[in-house]
């Protein structure tokens, strides 16, 4: 009984390894794509990553699975262990950015309904950071600080309001939705003042105690920018696409 014990526990520790190896080489993996550092349609070659993080292949590819189930890489039609990252594209922005508008806008539907001195320490921080962002905007430079901004904006009411499971989700799609932003943030600065207002109506339902206006503003303001993205990717060219 007691080897049985041991073998067990030894069994125990492999898996419990190979699953924080499999989880370091996603974060690091996710975080390339989503900062661009990894292109669009790059190939992600299992050899080269398993050398570079210090690993096995095995770790890579349950990290690449992993990858492609939450659709940051696509697997290749004809060789489904050749994995790209995932393509930049008008529907796939659509579709993203629809999603992210619906969970934050259950975050901040549950933010509005918070007691009112709660929700205008929430409203004054969000006020503040879209007061920083409208200025931003009128600056020389100002595209990575404007995505830094409404990165801090959208994240406050989403602290505020969203249970850990809605976090959970979130957490899991939102970077998507970055790596568009980032991408295109410099082709968006002329609407930056259209979000600034967007942003003021986020901010009044919440402080109002309005549930079903926060909502629907967060909802308007990810429509919004899924349509500006749209007309940036119209004039860029969408990104990684293979003919």
């Amino acid at each position: 009984m007691r080897k049985k014990s041991v073998v067990s526990g030894r069994v125990k520790k492999k898996s419990a390894g190979s699953a924080e190896r499999s989880g370091r080489v996603y974060d690091s993996l996710r975080a390339l794509i989503v900062r661009g550092q990894l292109a669009p349609g790059a190939r992600i070659p299992e050899v080269d990553v398993a050398a570079r993080l210090g690993v096995s292949r095995t770790p890579v590819r349950a990290a690449l699975q992993r990858l492609e189930q939450e659709g940051y890489v696509v697997a290749s039609p004809t060789q489904q262990a050749r994995m790209t990252v995932a393509p930049l594209t008008k529907k796939d922005v659509r579709e993203l950015l629809q999603i992210v508008g619906e969970l934050e806008g259950i975050a901040a539907r549950e933010a509005a309904g918070l007691e009112s001195a709660a929700r205008e320490r929430v409203a004054k921080e969000m006020e503040a950071l879209n007061s920083s962002f409208r200025r931003a905007s009128a600056s020389k430079d100002p595209a990575g600080a404007l995505y830094d901004l409404d990165e801090k904006f959208h994240r406050r009411y989403v602290e505020a309001g969203a249970g850990p499971r809605l976090k959970a989700i979130h957490d899991a799609v939102k970077p998507q939705a970055e790596r568009y932003i980032r991408m295109y943030v410099a082709l968006l600065l002329d609407t930056a003042p259209t979000a600034g207002s967007e942003h003021e109506a986020i901010v009044e339902a919440i402080r109002s105690g309005s549930p079903a206006a926060a909502q629907r503003a967060v909802q308007t303001n990810w429509r919004h920018a899924a349509d500006r993205i749209a007309k940036a990717i119209e004039v860029m060219g969408e990104q990684g696409e293979r003919g």
